[in-house]
Formats: structure tokens, C-alpha cells, sequence
């Protein structure tokens, strides 16, 4: 029955799909085999020490995958071991995702990034921000370019001394039953700054798949499937989990201070308070675009490839000069950083070489990071683990899944190490 369906899919006009990658041995891409067996061992030591209960890794180069490997189990409480197509949290990783969206929309036309966000959201067109300990008329229109690099003005309800994050936090805004009521709700918050002079992490993807959703004029979710997921093959990418897919879907996990291990115990909403959007994954009526989607690691890959330069197998989303412009750095050497969650850690433009583009952060020097790598280097994370990033200098692709809370700082760099020393020919 499978079968006959992907040949009836095969021949509906009008649909493309994008073929498989191809797994090759390292060496035919300049990679070593032999080092690229350290990123195995590497996780095996997370995992076996119970510091992350499983993962998965996959490393592309020149659009061929020369690593993908598992280790670990499904959960603490689960000692069946980690499957390549379990279904993951991928929390942050989404934004990437509803950035390329809405960057299909701006090549068709449909905006400009200096267009105010409340031509497309008319109830984000009175906003207030705090300043000095008062409400007052905000001086300067959010951009569309402001929600996508994160200095408009928003957050996430995060700081728990901070009276606009508590605001957020009483606003309830997961609990909205749609994109349209969470910006009915968000209208009625402050703005922790004037758009434009900082950047902080926060909900302003949510707003992004709200325009995607007004300008396309399909419902997010829809858009998303019809313009990314079904054209890059992503079968296991979705807001709300098939029942028929449950048994794949790992359990959240967290990391316990007091013991150093993943645990289960005592885990809840990563918002706190009720279940709703980004915890209930099995009736979801609210898309958020900036940490609602599940999906897998061969999903994954396939979206972070396609990313490489705006296609996929002979399947195109997007212009590779649309990628090129994404991927620069879009923050001025005015701004300055602050908030908590997935981020790289701005004060001024270029600390710890980091800066950030349109849906990605970006690394613009290597050595004031601290970790091996490439200038140019595009990447997103999760907040159970999840990464991922694209060097375009040396035509890499990787991605690496867990579902893990309040990870290991440690992990990531780890893994850019293993990596990139098994390199033996490098383009730069």
C-alpha cells in the first residue's frame, strides 16, 4: 500500500520531490574515516556516562552524508535503544524553518524587510515599551527585518526579575488557541526596547509565522508542509504528531545539577504552568513557528542541506543569493545583546565573533569564538539539544539530535572538534 501511494504521489503533476542523499565514505570528500569515528566515540561518552540518555549525528559534505551514527537509548526510563527515525523536539531549530518561509514570500513579492510588521499585523501597530519604569508610545516601527534577526523589541518571558518578561509570563500567551489570539495577546505587551536597538531573543518567529500565514493565505502549518516539507521529502516534520507515529516520538528529558545525568523526574512545560503550545504535541491548534515543530534527523538534514545554497537534489525553496543574504550578518555594530534561551551571546557586534542573520546565527570569527570552525559558518539550536549549522567555506552540513533540557554547555563544542579535525582536505 506504501508503495502505491509514493507512485501515485510520484505522478501528480506539479510535484517534485527531492531524491535521497547518497552515503559515501569520508575519504571520497576529503574527510577521514578513521577521525570521523570520533564523533561516535564522543557521543558514546555522553551517553554512557548518562549524561544524555541517546543521539544522533549526521555530517554531510558536498551534499553527500560521511558520518551518521546513534548512540544511546530512547529515554532514561527506555533502555530500547535510539532509533534513526525517532521523533525529536527540535524546539528553536523550527526557526530556521519559518524564516526560509518568509523569505520564499519576500522573492515573490509580497514584502520588503523595512516594511512595518504591523502592515501585515495591524494589532502590533500601538505598541508601548518600557523605558525608565514607564509605558510610552514606541519612537520606532518594527521591521520585518527586526523579527528576523531578533531586535524587535519582543521576548520570551524567560527573566523572572524583569517586569516586561513578568507580563509575558501572566499574559499566557502559549495557551492561545491561535496565531491570531496570540497576537491579539502580545499587542497588549510592552516592548522590552525600541526596535532596532538590541538584540534579544524572543518570540518574534511567532509573529514571522503569523505573516507567512497572512500574506500566503494558507494556515501556517498548511504553508509550511506544501512549500517546504512535502517539496524536500521531510515526511516526519509536522506541529502535531500523527497517532500512527507516536511510538517514535522520544521523551523529554533534563539535565538533573545535583547528579550530572538526564533525568525524567520532575519534568514540565518548558514555560511553565499548563501544557499547551510546545509541550502538547498530539492536539495543537497553535503553529508557533519559532519552537513548535517534531522532527527527525534525516528530515533535518534534508532541510539544513537544501539551506546549502536554496536547493535540494534539483529541488529548489529558495534563490541561492536569497541564502547568501540570510547567512550575512544582519546586526550593526550598534547593538547590543541581551536575554536568555538559544542564542550567541551578543554585547556589541562581534563578541566571542558571533553575530546573527535572517532566521540563523552567524559565526564572523573563529578564533575570538574559541572553537575550531569556519568564518561565514550559519547555524541554530534547541532547547533540548538539538543542533545544527551549515559551513559554506567547506561545503559541510551537520546535525545532531537529543532531547535534553538545560544541556551540556560543553556538548556543542565537542562536537565542532570532532568534526572538523577529521577534515584532511580542506577549501579554505
Amino acid at each position: 500500500m506504501n508503495i502505491l501511494i509514493a507512485v501515485c504521489l510520484l505522478m501528480m503533476p506539479g510535484l517534485v520531490l527531492a531524491g535521497e542523499l547518497k552515503v559515501v565514505k569520508g575519504e571520497r570528500e576529503g574527510m577521514s574515516d578513521e577521525r570521523l569515528s570520533r564523533v561516535s566515540a564522543m557521543n558514546d561518552r555522553y551517553t554512557v556516562d548518562g549524561k544524555i540518555a541517546g543521539t544522533l549525528t549526521a555530517v554531510v559534505r558536498n551534499g553527500k552524508i560521511v558520518h551518521h551514527s546513534k548512540s544511546g537509548v530512547k529515554g532514561t526510563d527506555d533502555d530500547r535503544p535510539i532509533e534513526m527515525d525517532d521523533l525529536f523536539r527540535i524546539y528553536s531549530m523550527s526557526k530556521p524553518i519559518t524564516a526560509a518561509a518568509a523569505m520564499q514570500l519576500y522573492e515573490k513579492g509580497k514584502f520588503q524587510l523595512t516594511d512595518p510588521v504591523s502592515k501585515f499585523v495591524p494589532e502590533l501597530a500601538n505598541l508601548k515599551v518600557r523605558k525608565n519604569g514607564k509605558l510610552v508610545p514606541v519612537q520606532r516601527q518594527m521591521t520585518m527585518q527586526h523579527l528576523l534577526s531578533h531586535t524587535a523589541g519582543l521576548s520570551y518571558g524567560f527573566d523572572p526579575n524583569d517586569p516586561v518578561d513578568q507580563a509575558y509570563v501572566k499574559a499566557n500567551l502559549w495557551a492561545s488557541k491561535d496565531l491570531d489570539e496570540f497576537a491579539v495577546k502580545l499587542s497588549k505587551l510592552p516592548l522590552m526596547f525600541e526596535p532596532g536597538e538590541k538584540w534579544h531573543y524572543s518570540v518574534a518567529v511567532d509573529v514571522t509565522g503569523l505573516v507567512v500565514q497572512r500574506l500566503s493565505g494558507q494556515p501556517f502549518d498548511v504553508y509550511l508542509r506544501e512549500h517546504i516539507f512535502e517539496p524536500l521529502d521531510m515526511k516526519d516534520t509536522f506541529f502535531e504528531v500523527p497517532k500512527d507515529k507516536r511510538d517514535r516520538f522520544l521523551p523529554n528529558h533534563y539535565l538533573d545539577p545535583k547528579t550530572g545525568r538526564a533525568t525524567t523526574n520532575g519534568l514540565g512545560d518548558i514555560f511553565g504552568g499548563e501544557c499547551h503550545a510546545m509541550c502538547d504535541y498530539f492536539d495543537t491548534t497553535l503553529y508557533s513557528g519559532g519552537g513548535g515543530l517534531v522532527s527527525t534527523l534525516r528530515d533535518y538534514v534534508r532541510f539544513a542541506e537544501a539551506m546549502r545554497d536554496g536547493e535540494l537534489n534539483g529541488v529548489r525553496i529558495l534563490g541561492s543569493k536569497t541564502v547568501s543574504y540570510m547567512r550575512q550578518d544582519h546586526l550593526p555594530a550598534s547593538v547590543t545583546g541581551g536575554g536568555s534561551g538559544e542564542q550567541p551571546i551578543l554585547v556589541g557586534n562581534n563578541q566571542r565573533g558571533m553575530g546573527f542573520g535572517l532566521g540563523f546565527g552567524v559565526v564572523n570569527d573563529t578564533s575570538a569564538q574559541g572553537v575550531i570552525g569556519s568564518a561565514g559558518l550559519y547555524f541554530w539550536g534547541g532547547a533540548a539539544g538539538t543542533v545544527f549549522w551549515i559551513d559554506p567555506v567547506e561545503n559541510i552540513v551537520v546535525v545532531s539530535m537529543m532531547q535534553l533540557l538545560r544541556g551540556w554547555p560543553s556538548y556543542r563544542p565537542d562536537l565542532r572538534v570532532a568534526i572538523y579535525q577529521a577534515i584532511v582536505e580542506s577549501y579554505e
